[in-house]
């Protein structure tokens, strides 16, 4: 066995309980890779927005042991742009290097402590237009679920939580071993696009068409050069009527969806086979393996032979 993660959770006042354990849900379905705790700033029991308290077995000490520190989100009502003497002491302890993550309003506290100052970062789309007022130096997101930052990442509302710690597993052991965890949870490995498809909007005509099925088709279909037209095309819609409802539905544009599925996809391949990079690029429907090169730098920051020296050692 590899190292084990440490990951130490934070639970604050008027902490939010789905969210205060979905780190221990899902990196404890993670094949003992992870290690999981949970401390308060004082070491005794906190308040949840809830009727009922959480007793925890950690001081704010525990918080100097972490490889990873999870802030779950709290009430939205305990949130300030100025960190409690508490609240900062507990953060204190977090060592140099360590990674840090947000879900939804714990934002607003690492940007309180300063941590997403001149940081591109997200929280809950309802609360985006309240953050930016208090923290203007950071750079505000609040259409995607989860922006990861190198060391500091930070999510949406409540499920997006599940996406960030999925997220991790994959970036930390490859995808094979996120997906084991997301079948486990019975949950999605990866939800495509971003919060726009939860903001409330009109709901359309009962008689109108959807994309899911032309998104199927083309999931089937990536090795092909498909363009916009084809995608419309299957559909039975014109090209603007399309665009603008797959836009409403997933949350970004059909061209930029495609590449996020090619390069999960190349991912997959190059964790898995023996294939060269140009034979995935092929596979994945890029028209050069210089093409794939380019697109899975842009996503996650390697090229595809580091990316396969990397996760085809993961066991």
């Amino acid at each position: 066995m590899d190292h084990v993660e440490r990951v130490v959770v934070l639970a604050l006042e008027g902490i939010y309980p789905f969210e205060l354990g979905i780190p221990s849900r899902i990196f404890g379905a993670a094949d003992g890779r992870y290690e999981v705790l949970t401390c308060s700033v004082d070491g005794r029991p906190v308040r949840t927005n809830a009727d009922f308290s959480v007793t925890v077995e950690h001081g704010p000490e525990v918080l100097g042991t972490a490889d990873t520190v999870v802030i779950p989100p709290i009430t939205p009502s305990y949130v300030t742009s100025l960190l409690s003497d508490e609240i900062a002491a507990a953060l204190a302890h977090i060592r140099p290097g360590a990674r840090i993550v947000s879900i939804c309003t714990g934002a607003f506290v690492l940007a309180a402590a300063g941590l997403l100052d001149g940081r591109p970062a997200t929280t809950h789309w309802q609360l985006a237009e309240h953050f930016r007022a208090m923290f203007p130096k950071v750079d505000l997101d609040p259409d995607v679920l989860f922006v990861d930052d190198g060391s500091v990442l930070t999510s949406a509302g409540a499920a997006s939580g599940v996406d960030v710690c999925l997220h991790l597993i994959r970036k930390d052991h490859g995808s094979e071993l996120a997906n084991r965890v997301a079948r486990r949870c019975v949950v999605p490995p990866w939800r495509d696009g971003g919060q726009a498809q939860y903001i409330e909007q009109p709901v359309p005509e009962p008689s109108a068409a959807g994309t899911a099925a032309t998104r199927h088709w083309a999931l089937e279909h990536l090795g092909e050069p498909l363009t916009l037209a084809d995608l419309a095309g299957h559909a039975r819609m014109s090209l603007r009527t399309f665009a603008r409802r797959f836009n409403e539905e997933v949350g970004m544009s059909p061209g930029r969806w495609l590449i996020q599925q090619r390069v999960a996809r190349a991912r997959h391949l190059l964790e898995s086979s023996d294939l060269s990079v140009d034979q995935i690029a092929g596979e994945v429907g890029f028209a050069t393996g210089a093409s794939l090169r380019q697109h899975l730098n842009a996503a996650i920051g390697v090229s595809p032979q580091a990316y396969r020296r990397t996760f085809q050692t993961v066991h």
